[in-house]
């Protein structure tokens, strides 16, 4: 409710019965999810008591009514907007429930009954979607982050409406049974393998390589060597005082929380072992790197924080220290600054506590590298599982800005997409995503979530199977693309 509205004065919260009723036994089974898959923990289709001792009698005099049934509008309500989230075109909880039965989360629209005008649109991104109640949880979160939008900065131009297929949508016992099932498979996967574990890939190439190409082919992908029970992943290469590095996030599978480490590059590839270059008390990943009046700059992923942290380079590689604090009491996910028309723009993947952490990208601006920075007039300007959140540099192509975007349709970092950047000011923001790139069998795995290129060498990651008993594993050579293709 405080998202919708600061004043909490000002909202109205009215139950309207309605003659539609919940299928059999969902509350059953929602509390079979919770304790099996939750732990007991609440979730979003929870009941809030909160609402239910707020919950009055619709009032008349509404400047703004936001109607989450499917009942029709009373034309007798005077209001300025009349919004009705609609989920794969059609209104009401059970239409939500309907495409998330049908097995994947809808597309959500807000629509404004006095207008006639789609005002906004997103498609939410399923991390947190774990099971029916965490799917509900993760569509409302998202709907209220649309209408937020809507209310903060007005209507944008709407993603292209979505059909589900009716055909294909099961029982809510069928869908609980199943997730539940999974989700019982993937503790024991995780028993038994370090689950994701990312690698990541290199190359070089003496033309653009995938951003020329829009996809994998060229000189075969080698991966950089990794203790087993660590991942590699988000690199990010540079050449500095006449050495190459790749920064990246390391995580020991033991601890579960990233650092950031750096690996120097040769003619030949990686030279030597990684070194650890910053470790805070919480998570760090996705070490953004930027050069400015010779000096070195990196903003590490820190979303659990609150803040977004500048460092500086002290001693390269491998001694940095905390410069400034760029934004906080923020969730802001793999900052990524480029200079546009004389002006630092920072994007990331934000989040409103709840739901999934790869769908809705905000932008910043400033004058400068250290602020102050300003948020986008379009508050935030995307929500779309498939092109939001920020997978590498900027790159200027043909006097054309692009940039990698990371496609979470079929998870987190399922695949990449290469985004063009059509419009970018401090109010406006418009893409179009060109090529969309999955790992194959030049790059073997499951996942591809970053790209970034400095001269010839261009890096990626993904992830694959890894044991955690040493003699399950495959010999590096093996799980080595380019390795395995010269055996």
């Amino acid at each position: 409710m405080s998202l919708l509205c600061s004043d909490p004065n000002g909202l109205q919260v009215a139950w309207v019965r309605t003659d539609a009723t919940r299928p059999t036994g969902l509350e059953q089974l929602l509390d079979l999810e919770r304790m099996v898959m939750r732990r007991g923990r609440p979730c979003g289709a929870d009941l809030c008591s909160e609402l239910l001792r707020e919950g009055r009698q619709p009032s008349q005099t509404a400047d703004i009514v936001v109607d989450f049934t499917a009942m029709p509008r009373d034309p007798k309500r005077a209001a300025q907007l009349y919004l009705r989230p609609l989920y794969n075109g059609a209104a009401g909880e059970d239409a939500a429930l309907a495409a998330i039965l049908g097995g994947d989360l809808p597309l959500i629209e807000i629509y404004d009954e006095i207008s006639g005008a789609m005002m906004w649109s997103g498609q939410p991104s399923a991390e947190t979607a774990e099971g029916l109640g965490g799917a509900l949880d993760t569509v409302m979160a998202r709907t209220v982050t649309l209408l937020k939008g809507v209310l903060d900065s007005g209507p944008r131009p709407a993603t292209a409406a979505a059909s589900v297929d009716r055909a294909g949508v099961r029982s809510p016992s069928a869908y609980v049974l199943r997730g539940v099932a999974e989700h019982l498979v993937r503790h024991i996967y995780r028993l038994c393998c370090y689950s994701p574990h990312w690698r990541i890939g290199w190359r070089y190439t003496d033309d653009a390589g995938i951003w020329s190409s829009g996809d994998l082919s060229g000189p075969g992908w080698r991966a950089v060597p990794s203790p087993g029970n660590r991942f590699y992943a988000d690199p990010f290469p540079i050449t500095w005082k006449g050495r190459t590095f790749a920064f990246f996030e390391d995580l020991d599978h033991r601890v579960g929380k990233g650092t950031i480490s750096a690996i120097e590059f040769g003619h030949d590839g990686p030279v030597g072992e990684a070194i650890p270059v910053l470790e805070e008390p919480w998570h760090l990943s996705y070490p953004f790197l930027i050069a400015q009046d010779n000096d070195l700059w990196m903003i590490p992923e820190s979303s659990v924080s609150g803040e977004v942290t500048l460092y500086k380079c002290v001693q390269f590689p491998n001694r940095w220290e905390k410069h400034a604090t760029l934004l906080s009491g923020v969730e802001f996910a793999d900052a990524t600054i480029v200079q546009h028309d004389g002006l630092y723009y920072m994007f990331g993947a934000t989040r409103d506590g709840s739901g999934g952490y790869s769908d809705t990208l905000s932008i910043y601006y400033a004058n400068s590298l250290f602020g102050p920075w300003m948020p986008h007039a379009q508050r935030p300007v995307l929500v779309d599982r498939a092109s939001a959140r920020p997978a590498g540099h900027f790159v200027q192509r043909n006097g054309r800005l692009w940039r990698p975007v990371q496609d979470c349709t079929n998870g987190y970092g399922g695949a990449l997409g290469l985004a063009e950047v059509e419009q970018l000011s401090p109010t406006t923001f418009a893409q179009t995503v060109r090529h969309t790139i999955k790992p194959g069998p030049r790059w073997p795995g499951r996942k591809l979530h970053t790209l970034n290129r400095c001269g010839r060498l261009e890096l990626i990651d993904g992830t694959i199977i890894q044991p955690k008993i040493k003699a399950l594993r495959l010999p590096d050579k093996l799980g080595d693309p380019a390795g395995a293709q010269s055996l």
